[in-house]
């Protein structure tokens, strides 16, 4: 393999690579702002230039390339040997640094970006201490480009990421460089808006505070965020993203790299579709529901005893002969499907187990660059009845038919097949539709919901459950993918998430003391049933957070 000495460090690399690309491989951080990895280089920026010397072919000694070259457009080649921290690029670095803040308006603390924004970063690494400049600055004007975002152009240091997004990987071509020297500028074309399924991914890519998202202007200093990895929990993508919160709220959802499934991506979709986490109707207590007036309900109870209600609902029909039905949605994580399934097969094995409608809308999308949109809106059909089946092909003298689907469901209710049924929802909107309203007034049933929906009011039992975000579990893609993630905030009130809920109807039937819900040792548990062995060795686990360290010297006063 090929190496080259960057900055006094060996370093090896794949042919093709340019000099800067074998730098962040190494961890060496040379300073950037033009270069992204999914997009053309354009080598406009020039902070990222460096004194390269390459090795003379016939004498073998090495030799200047004469002049400073930029390491991201400059390919690496065996022998050579960079310098990005030598007094020439040291100085370059420096002018490049006073040349953008010319005209910048340096109001860090009124700017969303600050804390996140390379400019600052690179003022105080690389820039000069004091400003020369006396002149007048330039100013800017504050656009508005689309549904989602803001261009404040007095901030812009003009290193086109946008507007490449939009050619290159979108090909929707809304933005465009307009004007020349101090008074260029983007915009968008006119009579267009950047309005595409992925249009608010250049709020991520600006690297500076020019381009910023409406729905977080604002609300909250980025230090103070912290960042949980978790996957998409509205469309069968399984897209990684990072969920920023904050005391026990959400702000915002960032996408995460990952080039296997949603490259450096996420849509719009699953951006601002976290709403409904914090909706004001979110189902916040455990009620008992009157069945005979509808809208009126005891007064809220205490979860031992909305839990209690709910085991002799389903107990009571099976010691009268009947059997439980369970349908359990695709907005579950599998850790969830996992114990409710054995919670309802241990009080009836021949109970009817099926998945929950899966939403979909329009048609699945192909951006050229490969990233797809998905039609279907859930995030683990698969994984839920993947899992369903497996406990269920595992539960001795069971005879019924296997995992239904939800129309099969439906149909199995209307013919009086179940004589109480549990149901699970937590879509992010209203999902129950008039038939299932009608199938379900027929039969007792304990209802687990996050948001109200026409079922609310002629359920036995209802216990609010948790959101994607407000638990640990898991999710399987459209492609198969098993992916984890993480709980970033406290279930909001008296929720409860459905692993907990499953836990404690075990216990109620067992006779035992309920426990609090532990997922690895959940997932201990499935990698030892037959069909599930991938939640031992085939789980994709989020990548452990890297502690960065300030260099920031404090003195005591």
């Amino acid at each position: 393999m090929a190496h080259l000495t960057l900055n006094g460090k060996p370093c090896t690399f794949e042919k093709g690579q340019s000099i800067l690309q074998v730098a962040l491989d190494h961890g060496i951080e040379v300073p950037h702002y033009c270069f992204h990895p999914s997009l053309s280089v354009p080598g406009n920026c020039r902070i990222c230039l460096a004194e390269v010397w390459q090795p003379n072919q016939k004498t073998g000694t090495l030799e200047s390339m004469g002049k400073l070259v930029p390491t991201c457009h400059t390919p690496a080649n065996d022998g050579m040997v960079v310098y990005t921290d030598s007094p020439k690029a040291v100085a370059n670095q420096k002018q490049v640094m006073e040349f953008l803040l010319i005209n910048h308006p340096v109001d860090c603390p009124v700017c969303d970006q600050a804390g996140e924004c390379s400019l600052q970063d690179y003022s105080y690494q690389y820039g000069r201490g004091e400003s020369r400049f006396q002149e007048e600055k330039i100013k800017g004007p504050k656009k508005d480009l689309g549904p989602n975002i803001l261009l404040y152009s007095d901030r812009c240091i003009m290193c086109t990421r946008c507007v490449r997004f939009t050619r290159e990987v979108t090909q929707t071509g809304e933005l465009m460089v307009e004007g020349r020297g101090g008074t260029e500028m983007i915009d968008v074309f006119p009579g267009m808006a950047l309005d595409n399924e992925l249009a608010s991914n250049v709020i991520d890519l600006c690297p500076v505070g020019a381009l910023l998202d409406k729905d977080f202007l604002f609300q909250q200093r980025v230090w103070f965020l912290k960042k949980t990895p978790s996957i998409d929990g509205i469309t069968a993508s399984g897209d990684n993203i990072s969920v920023e919160h904050n005391e026990g709220q959400v702000y915002r959802f960032k996408p995460r790299t990952n080039r296997e499934v949603n490259q450096w991506w996420i849509t719009d979709e699953v951006r601002y579709g976290w709403k409904f986490v914090h909706a004001e109707n979110r189902l916040l207590i455990p009620m008992i529901r009157g069945r005979e007036a509808k809208g009126e309900h005891d007064a809220p109870l205490e979860w031992h005893d909305a839990m209690r209600s709910a085991h002799e609902l389903c107990a009571g029909a099976v010691s009268r002969g009947g059997h439980l039905g369970l349908l359990v949605s695709p907005m579950l994580s599998c850790e969830d499907a996992f114990l409710l399934v054995h919670a309802i097969l241990a009080m009836d094995p021949n109970a009817l187990i099926g998945v929950g409608p899966i939403p979909s809308r329009g048609e699945d999308k192909v951006f050229p660059n490969g990233f797809k949109v998905y039609a279907e809106k859930a995030p683990n059909a698969r994984g839920v009845r993947r899992v369903a089946e497996a406990v269920s092909n595992n539960i001795q003298g069971r005879k019924t038919s296997p995992v239904l689907t939800a129309e099969q469901f439906l149909a199995a209710m209307k013919v009086d097949v179940m004589h109480a049924v549990v149901v699970t929802g937590n879509y992010p909107t209203a999902w129950a539709t008039n038939e299932w309203s009608t199938a379900l007034k027929a039969i007792p049933f304990v209802l687990i919901d996050t948001l109200p929906s026409a079922l609310l009011y002629d359920a036995a039992v209802v216990l609010p459950s948790a959101t994607w975000v407000e638990k640990h579990g898991s999710f399987e893609n459209a492609n198969g993918r098993l992916q984890a993630f993480d709980k970033a905030i406290d279930p909001i009130h008296f929720a409860r998430t459905e692993s907990q809920i499953a836990i404690d109807l075990d216990a109620l039937h067992r006779g035992t003391i309920s426990h609090a819900c532990d997922v690895e040792a959940i997932r201990v548990e499935m990698a030892t049933v037959a069909g599930l062995e991938s939640f031992g060795r085939a789980l994709n686990r989020p990548a452990a957070a890297i502690a960065a360290e300030s260099d920031m010297v404090y003195v005591e006063l």
